[in-house]
């Protein structure tokens, strides 16, 4: 393959980027980009590929979760501390149900710009281009807030960075404390079905510690803290270009916006672009895959971007349709069983799962995500290969964008607190039931 810089990709076709009105101030934006500090670090990075082997194995689980498409003006404490919370509390069911350790990503400090299907949008006689995200262009519909704007790539760097020290400030000061009950209350959710249960569980694990400190004088000072990292669609190359560069006594280059960047499908072509910028990064990273996916198309995508086969290295994602999911995933395992590369296989029940009410409204059944979910688990097992983790698109909020789970949101109650400017969110209390149900699960196939 040719020389890879961090720039190669600008010599590729590139799907789904956007034409900068001006250039000359989108290079003066992304070299300013470049100037400043790294969102994360190299070792973090590193130490989250050896948690993904780990996992691939089936010594872990993987957790990832959060907004379909991050906004700038929800970058508040309050919004921060309920994603973070919410994927804290799956997390800790998902390990009391399957007494492995749970790796957890978030979807955020960064998932600020989205793939779309068409470039236009078309609103009583006027077309304009499409939002895109904000990272990119502003969601009002004019043709000032529609244009690309180099600037915007600087401010979703100072969000992502201002939701990244919120986070460790958060991570570090105790926020995830399992020995400390008010972090870890359910007020959010103190009329939900499952509330009683997550507090059993919580108390079950509260009990254990102190007969075990009890017993062996252990100090469990560890437990104050935990790892947590970020994820986002490595989809604006400038974006990914300006933060990836060498570090000190490591080879390669990393992408230092993010600890884990995924590719889509949408941009997954083998000649360009992304394909191109993603081969030379030394993160983890995770390819997106559905039902259109071919053998040779993913096996070359293997070959490219883990050509020494690490183990940690490549995450697939797969979203194909609770319909379909029985069908198309036993193809994908032959298909890699075959390359014998190592892969992360995590199960996607989201997009898979799409539909439009009768209203216009966009919207997932609670069902069908976790009909996809337990039949990817019963493929892995009957073929005798792990299913490493799970990927929802979830916030920390009650709102009301998925219809059904235990709290009994229909069609009609979409439109009571229907936020998401992009993609239907599973709300903070359908969240917490499906960790239950997925760990319920966990504790029987024990």
């Amino acid at each position: 393959m040719s020389e890879w810089r961090p720039d190669s990709w600008q010599s590729k076709p590139a799907a789904q980027q956007v034409s900068y009105p001006d250039q000359e101030k989108l290079k003066a934006v992304t070299a300013e980009m470049g100037r400043l500090p790294p969102l994360v670090t190299s070792w973090e990075i590193e130490a989250l590929k050896a948690q993904l082997a780990k996992a691939s194995r089936g010594e872990a689980f993987v957790l990832q979760g959060g907004d379909c498409a991050e906004s700038f003006d929800e970058c508040s404490s309050a919004s921060i501390a309920g994603k973070l919370k919410i994927l804290l509390q799956m997390s800790l069911v998902l390990v009391h149900g399957s007494h492995r350790p749970v790796v957890r990503i978030g979807r955020i400090a960064g998932q600020y710009a989205k793939p779309r299907s068409t470039d236009f949008e078309t609103r009583e006689g006027v077309t304009l281009p499409a939002y895109r995200g904000d990272n990119v262009n502003r969601p009002g519909f004019s043709e000032a807030e529609r244009r690309p704007d180099p600037d915007l790539l600087l401010r979703g760097y100072e969000r992502a960075a201002l939701t990244l020290n919120f986070i460790r400030s958060l991570v570090d000061g105790g926020f995830a404390d399992i020995q400390h009950p008010e972090y870890w209350n359910t007020a959010f959710a103190k009329d939900a079905k499952h509330a009683a249960e997550y507090e059993r569980i919580v108390d079950a694990i509260r009990e254990s510690l102190r007969f075990t400190r009890a017993v062996t004088g252990t100090d469990f000072s560890d437990l104050r803290r935990i790892d947590f990292y970020t994820s986002h669609e490595g989809l604006s190359l400038h974006y990914e270009e300006a933060q990836t560069q060498r570090v000190p006594r490591r080879e390669g280059h990393y992408d230092l916006s993010t600890h884990f960047p995924w590719i889509g499908m949408r941009t997954a072509q083998l000649d360009g672009a992304h394909v191109e910028f993603f081969r030379g990064i030394r993160n983890p990273m995770a390819i997106k895959i559905g039902a259109a996916m071919t053998e040779e198309w993913l096996t070359q995508l293997l070959e490219a971007l883990n050509p020494q086969r690490e183990p940690g290295r490549i995450t697939l994602i797969h979203r194909v349709g609770a319909e379909k999911v029985s069908e198309v995933l036993p193809r994908f395992i032959e298909w890699v069983d075959r390359t014998k590369h190592p892969v992360l296989w995590v199960c996607d029940p989201m997009h898979g799962n799409t539909e439009t009410t009768a209203d216009g409204i966009k919207t997932r059944r609670f069902e069908k995500i976790l009909h996809e979910v337990e039949a990817a688990l019963d493929v892995h097992q009957r073929m005798g290969t792990v299913q490493g983790g799970v990927h929802f698109e979830l916030t920390g909020e009650n709102v009301t964008e998925c219809i059904g789970g235990a709290s009994g949101i229909d069609a009609a109650d979409l439109k009571r607190d229907y936020r998401t400017k992009v993609d239907p969110r599973l709300n903070c209390d359908q969240a917490l039931e499906m960790a239950l149900l997925i760990a319920s699960r966990a504790r029987r196939s024990r």
